[in-house]
């Protein structure tokens, strides 16, 4: 059965719950904008609607909760310079992630298998946020050229120990148990016990969660922990850089060797958007992102670029940044793209 066969996202009441699957499992129900209105028009609907304790989000297919939002799409409209088409998948996609912040009543996803991008921002700004030992979040934007969105430029910063900012420059992917260390989730639930815990769930009490939560095993990121704050406390990414050399480790020269296969207007871009966002409410975050767009996706080459290498063509062949190294950054380029509204 095709994608198309059914709606990309099917929305019930079910008992005193709202469920909202997103399906499109061969396309690891990536988010388009069919998807994104049919997210406002739940928020709508449910808001007010008394009968509706909780709403309950899940992915179809068994691999994917949400891989993200459809950026080869996004590519695509910008190749066509059909700005309209762009702005409006951002912007609509950023008044779900605050409309479901602002929801007022539980906003329960179910994190099982891939979750990155602009899935983490339909499931981190409510809760409870339960993973299981299948998932895998990620932000992993700085390959494409793009930068942490849906926002998470307000979510990353107050995760303690650079952890966030770690996340969002390498696109470190992280499973279940970290992600709940790290605080982008709330409860560690084994793949097993979901059949049940959905079930419980349609009663409308959000709390029930609390029973199924499994023992939670160590953080995969727990050995490196001090060496990602001294790392990646830093305000410029030459800094970055430098404190990794001078770590001297293995660790240190992985992370150095990811960073040198991201864009680097990209990388400098992110780090700059987090540390703004840490002195920014959410609305302002999403509002800064929002600009961005505009000014990433249209003026600068890199995006264009990273989507072909990483989702087209694949990798082959490998991207080629403008420019082509972190040192050839121009600050006053960066600032220029912050400035464009």
């Amino acid at each position: 059965m095709s994608d198309t066969a059914e709606p990309s996202i099917i929305a019930r009441v079910e008992g005193a719950a709202g469920t909202l699957l997103m399906n499109r499992p061969k396309a690891l129900n990536a988010l388009d904008l069919a998807m994104i209105r049919a997210f406002q028009a739940a928020l709508d609907a449910w808001k007010g609607d008394a009968a509706v304790k909780l709403v309950l989000l899940e992915g179809a297919g068994g691999k994917a909760f949400c891989a993200g939002g459809d950026v080869r799409g996004i590519r695509q409209f910008a190749i066509d310079g059909d700005k309209a088409s762009v702005e409006a998948f951002f912007a609509e996609e950023y008044a779900v992630n605050a409309g479901i912040a602002r929801f007022g009543k539980p906003w329960l996803s179910l994190m099982d298998g891939v979750c990155m991008g602009g899935g983490i921002g339909v499931a981190v700004h409510n809760g409870p946020r339960v993973v299981t030992e299948h998932a895998l979040l990620a932000m992993p934007e700085t390959a494409i050229a793009l930068f942490p969105d849906v926002g998470t430029s307000y979510i990353l910063p107050r995760i303690q120990g650079e952890i966030g900012t770690w996340l969002a420059l390498t696109g470190a992917r992280f499973k279940g148990a970290d992600a709940v260390h790290a605080g982008l989730a709330s409860h560690y639930v084994l793949r097993e016990s979901l059949p049940e815990l959905r079930d419980a769930l349609l009663g409308g009490d959000a709390t029930v969660v609390e029973h199924f939560a499994a023992p939670l095993p160590e953080a995969s990121f727990h050995p490196h922990r001090a060496a990602i704050a001294r790392c990646f406390g830093h305000d410029s990414m030459a800094e970055i850089m430098a404190a990794l050399a001078a770590e001297g480790t293995e660790w240190a020269a992985e992370q150095t060797k990811i960073l040198r296969r991201m864009s680097p207007t990209s990388l400098c871009v992110s780090l700059e958007l987090i540390r703004r966002g840490a002195g920014a409410t959410l609305d302002e975050c999403l509002e800064m992102e929002l600009a961005l767009t505009r000014s990433v996706v249209h003026d600068h080459p890199d995006f264009r670029e990273g989507v072909r290498a990483v989702l087209v063509d694949k990798g082959n062949p490998p991207a080629q940044w403008t420019p082509a190294t972190i040192e050839a950054v121009d600050p006053a380029a960066i600032a220029a793209l912050f400035s464009i509204s």
